[in-house]
């Protein structure tokens, strides 16, 4: 039986999102970004298209690494200006009735304790539809501009991401319980206050005492997205994330990747399957592979070059404005996206400066397929058996053409080969896309915190060193 293939859309809340310039292009929306209309417009064409769901990746900071200026990023409209992602959850919700809506934000840049509360309430008003993706942000600005002298150093934003997401499993699984909120109009009882409980955290980095300000959830804890493809990121990813996402060119090193995410997530005990992967593409398509590379090589037109080198730069912390064209990409040590700088300078491919941003103009750091339905359905469908990945998480070359194109065309081939949804399954994200109960299994790290008093006590039974 071939293996079934799901779908995220991969969005950002800015202009043009991973191919800088194609803006630019007569039939493209995304300038619209702005507009509520252009969330759910979108949102809609995907729930018709049966996407798992609509992922919305998110930046604090700016792109200035580039010839280390701000002055591309702005020209060309590259990831700025960037509104916030958090907010198009509601409206997004609104227009659909499946669609999971899966929201990037950082541990670097936000009290764990107040995005609990925003986290909590945008999957009350989304009826349990919400992920959170979750990053340690890789932008110097973006630190710089919240107060702090600089970016934590790489593997330690990990460390502090794994006491942030502590603090959230303790607020959303342990404060309040089961049966907490009864809402017993006779006694005039809405929640027992016995069943609230101080989660008491004290760390290394946060220090939250209290009580969590929401009642339950539909999810308690939200799906939980991860992209580190880091040895620290695939470590947190194992021990955490429920979906990943890898951006990565070569057929080989995916499959390297999942059969390690899969190793790791069995080593810490979770259940290797309950991790779904996602693997970064662009898809072309029309009725036919020359009309698919027609418009392909349409597209190529409207690429930006210093905008494509503008999120490289940027992605990797390396200046690529002070190389020739000519000049190979080589490996620097930097303190952005550790696992990008090793994908470009030891991958099997040595990439010139300028193969760099013509490849990367349209989709980022993904492989780009181009041809007719029949023809991307055998490519994905080659991925996904060769490298045991589960889906893909789309970008797009012009909003919203690309996912019109990937709904009308090659939805329907996929399902005419049995590899692909032809309905939702009921209930939460989390039920949509495991098949199981709304919240967090027993497997998970989430489920120690559920009674917190017992918790509580054995930290107060640990004696300091």
């Amino acid at each position: 039986m071939s293996k079934t293939i799901r779908f995220n859309a991969f969005e950002m809340n800015c202009v043009g999102h991973q191919s800088p310039g194609l803006w630019a292009h007569p039939r493209d929306r995304s300038w619209q970004y702005k507009d509520l209309e252009y969330w759910t417009d979108l949102a809609k064409l995907l729930e018709k298209g049966i996407f798992d769901g609509i992922f919305i990746a998110d930046v604090i900071g700016y792109y200035d690494v580039y010839r280390g200026s701000l002055y591309h990023a702005l020209q060309q409209g590259v990831q700025i200006p960037v509104n916030d992602p958090l907010q198009l959850a509601a409206p997004i919700a609104l227009a659909t009735e499946h669609l999971g809506i899966g929201i990037t934000a950082s541990t670097s840049f936000e009290h764990p304790y107040t995005f609990a509360r925003r986290l909590s309430t945008a999957d009350h008003h989304t009826k349990g539809r919400v992920g959170w993706n979750i990053v340690t942000s890789y932008l110097e600005s973006g630190a710089k501009n919240v107060g702090q002298s600089g970016l934590a150093v790489h593997n330690n934003r990990y460390e502090i991401a794994n006491e942030y997401v502590e603090v959230l499993y303790k607020l959303f699984e342990g404060s309040w319980e089961d049966g907490a909120v009864v809402r017993d109009r006779e006694r005039r009882i809405f929640a027992h206050p016995e069943k609230v409980h101080e989660i008491g955290h004290k760390g290394r980095y946060f220090d939250v005492p209290g009580y969590h300000l929401c009642e339950p959830s539909p999810q308690r804890t939200p799906v939980l997205y991860q992209a580190g493809a880091s040895g620290a990121g695939k470590a947190f990813a194992a021990q955490h994330a429920e979906c990943v996402f890898v951006s990565t060119p070569l057929r080989a090193t995916l499959r390297e990747y999942v059969a390690d995410i899969r190793r790791r997530a069995a080593e810490v005990g979770r259940d290797p399957r309950k991790v779904l992967t996602y693997a970064l593409v662009t898809l072309i398509v029309d009725e036919t592979d020359e009309k698919a590379q027609a418009k392909f090589e349409e597209y190529k037109r409207y690429v930006s070059y210093d905008g494509a080198l503008v999120l490289m730069s940027g992605w990797t912390g390396i200046d690529f404005g002070q190389y020739a064209p000519t000049d190979l990409v080589k490996h620097v040590e930097t303190n952005a996206i550790i696992s990008a700088v090793e994908h470009l300078a030891n991958g099997d491919k040595a990439w010139t400066i300028d193969e760099l941003a013509r490849w990367g103009g349209i989709g980022g750091l993904g492989p780009v397929f181009v041809g007719s339905p029949s023809t991307v359905a055998d490519i994905l469908q080659e991925w996904a058996e060769e490298t045991d990945v589960d889906g893909f998480n789309l970008a797009y070359a012009v909003a919203h053409e690309t996912f019109e194109d990937v709904v009308h065309y090659l939805v329907p081939e996929l399902q005419r080969r049995g590899v692909y949804p032809t309905a939702y399954r009921p209930g939460t994200l989390r039920e949509k896309l495991f098949g199981e109960g709304p919240y967090l299994g027993q497997s998970h790290p989430a489920a120690g915190y559920r009674d917190i008093e017992r918790v509580k006590l054995k930290q107060e039974q640990v004696v300091p060193v």
